[in-house]
């Protein structure tokens, strides 16, 4: 519930324009809240509705139908299932696109005009990969206003260290975000490059184990499969000093839990200087993750709708 509310608060101050670190009055978000809640619960029960552009109705998940009908406004349109299998849209304006070499579509959004409660800053959709600027930018705003309540010694203060949050806040969360544009970036493309070693199976699995703790080590699976093949490669070959502190504090719960050792990398990492261990890690853990992803793969082949008991077990057992 907490989390919820908090989640609440920031789209009240999204939907208000209001600046990063304005004080909420409490009772506008309450009553926000209220009116809110309401006409959520009254959409409970109804289906999803065709959306009218220019003259042509579109399917709401026709993702790629809506981008062509937009793309005259300078818009862009993701619409996809997130975790718990919990339909997810949003729509802003584009800054730009470019098409890789390796055949994915990268599109990057500005200004966002709608989105949901919940604003990843980037997904990838089959053969397209959304960057979300604004998203970014308050997803690093909110973590830096949580290390704020007691400004603990560990890996966000120190990847905060190298910005003036203290003097200049909206120059070290800009500077900020176009270093963390690029870690982004890595690990979509990590993510596309799963899904094509992957197969359609792999999506097929998360709907079948949706909203189990199956999913959530299956996700997590694949997280730490594209970071060992891009994210973790680029910070530390590159030297990304900032980054990797961030890469660090912003790891979940479970995410820890399966990959202990990288937690131990870095810290030897941070006592040594000598980023040769963290890399040989790293390289085993892209081995590691994508025998395990098989694996659940092939677990589901088996079980099909009752593979979450299975999966579950053989994650549990494959921490590294």
């Amino acid at each position: 519930m907490c989390t919820y509310l908090l989640k609440m608060r920031e789209l009240y101050r999204w939907e208000r324009d209001l600046p990063l670190g304005a004080p909420l009055g409490k009772d506008d978000v309450g009553d926000w809240l209220t009116t809110r809640e309401a006409h959520l619960a009254s959409l409970q029960d109804a289906d999803f509705a065709e959306l009218s552009i220019g003259g042509r109705s579109i399917d709401p998940f026709d993702a790629e139908a809506v981008n062509d009908a937009v793309a005259l406004h300078g818009l862009v349109y993701s619409a996809g299932l997130v975790d718990g299998a919990r339909p997810h849209f949003f729509l802003a304006e584009l800054e730009g696109e470019r098409r890789a070499d390796t055949g994915f579509l990268l599109r990057v959004s500005g200004r966002e005009l709608a989105r949901c409660l919940s604003a990843p800053p980037a997904m990838t959709r089959g053969a397209t990969i959304f960057l979300r600027r604004e998203s970014l930018r308050r997803l690093l705003w909110e973590k830096y206003e949580s290390w704020l309540w007691s400004r603990p010694h560990n890996a966000m203060a120190r990847a905060l260290a190298f910005y003036p949050f203290e003097t200049a806040l909206n120059d070290a969360l800009d500077a900020m975000t176009v270093a963390e544009m690029a870690v982004i970036e890595a690990h979509e493309r990590g993510e596309y490059h799963a899904g094509l070693d992957l197969g359609e199976g792999w999506e097929a699995m998360l709907l079948d184990i949706s909203l189990t703790p199956a999913e959530l080590m299956a996700r997590a699976v694949r997280d730490h499969l594209a970071d060992c093949t891009h994210t973790l490669p680029m910070l530390l070959e590159s030297g990304r000093e900032p980054s990797l502190h961030l890469f660090i504090a912003n790891l979940g719960a479970m995410r820890k839990q399966l990959f202990p050792s990288v937690v131990t990398a870095y810290q030897g990492w941070m006592e040594t200087g000598d980023n040769a261990g963290f890399l040989d890690l790293v390289q085993r853990g892209a081995a590691h993750w994508r025998a395990l992803a098989l694996q659940l793969l092939a677990l589901h082949a088996e079980h099909r709708d009752q593979s979450a008991v299975p999966i579950a077990r053989t994650v549990e057992s494959a921490f590294l």
